[in-house]
């Protein structure tokens, strides 16, 4: 009884925040706006079932914006989880000093805003505004980071710049709560820094490694912020760059709601299976150490 009015308060604000939503996403993908007659009365919502779905995947720019998005995450999740890796194991090694320093300077960026972050960046890869971009180019350097080719790592090196302290400190935190006494007997035993660190510190933090990789993969599919700012300095982001900018230009651009609602759901779709994949990846590599 206490158990179910403690929970009470949880489940209430799921279903308020999470469970109608999704809910009223997948109601509103069901229909289209058509118009009426000669259209005189305006557009009107009509029972479409699963049109919106079908239009949105035979949509040639909602397919080019996962392939985007499939290359953003082959170069941000192996930088990102391999980069905050390495940088929690150096800081846990005897070697490191000025530890607090490190951890606070790595996760400032983090408390920075996602939105101010991204103007940040922008106003650096902004040549004539840019002090970074003119001493380049003082430099014989010419980068456009608005280009075609530019405007991928433009967007990785963003969300690193803002992501890579979290992770760093999760791992940190894991590596601390590793036995020290098997380290000590590993240093005993001869195992040097990185030994130690491939052969007990990893498997033994290898839960918070996919519990990372989880989340990193989820918000990679959540790329918005980034590219929407970059799409209006004049570079080759267009407005369905990525999956979620194609929702967003359907609804608030072309005014389709059953469209956004229905790529809305594709997505969330691709990353529940992503989320279960990794997850029984995870169980099995648990199951098997």
């Amino acid at each position: 009884m206490a158990a179910g009015i403690l929970l009470t308060p949880f489940f209430v604000l799921f279903t308020v925040a999470m469970l109608i939503p999704v809910g009223y996403a997948i109601w509103l993908s069901l229909f289209t706006q058509k118009l009426s007659g000669l259209g005189f009365s305006g557009p009107h919502s009509v029972f479409d079932g699963l049109g919106n779905y079908l239009a949105t995947l035979g949509d040639a720019a909602f397919r080019d914006g996962f392939r985007v998005l499939a290359g953003y995450v082959v170069c941000y999740i192996p930088i990102m989880v391999g980069g905050a890796l390495v940088i929690a194991l150096l800081l846990d090694t005897a070697l490191a000093r000025a530890r607090r320093f490190f951890q606070l300077a790595l996760f400032l960026p983090h408390a920075i805003p996602g939105l101010i972050a991204a103007l940040i960046w922008v106003y650096l890869y902004t040549p004539g505004l840019s002090p970074v971009v003119d001493a380049m180019r003082a430099g014989g350097i010419g980068l456009d980071f608005f280009s075609s080719n530019g405007a991928l790592p433009s967007v990785v090196n963003i969300a690193l710049w803002e992501w890579l302290g979290y992770n760093v400190v999760i791992f940190y935190a894991s590596l601390q709560a590793v036995d020290r006494s098997l380290l000590e007997a590993a240093a005993v035993d001869g195992a040097g820094n990185w030994r130690q660190a491939w052969s007990i510190k990893l498997p033994l933090i290898r839960s918070s490694v996919f519990l990372v990789l989880l989340f990193t993969i989820i918000g990679s599919l959540q790329l918005f912020t980034e590219p929407l700012l970059l799409s209006g300095s004049g570079s080759a982001i267009t407005s369905a760059w990525t999956p979620n900018l194609y929702a967003y230009a359907e609804a608030f651009q072309l005014g389709d709601y059953g469209r956004a609602a229905a790529a809305s759901v594709l997505i969330a779709l691709v990353a529940a299976v992503l989320s279960f994949g990794v997850t029984r990846l995870a169980n099995r590599k648990g199951a098997r150490s």
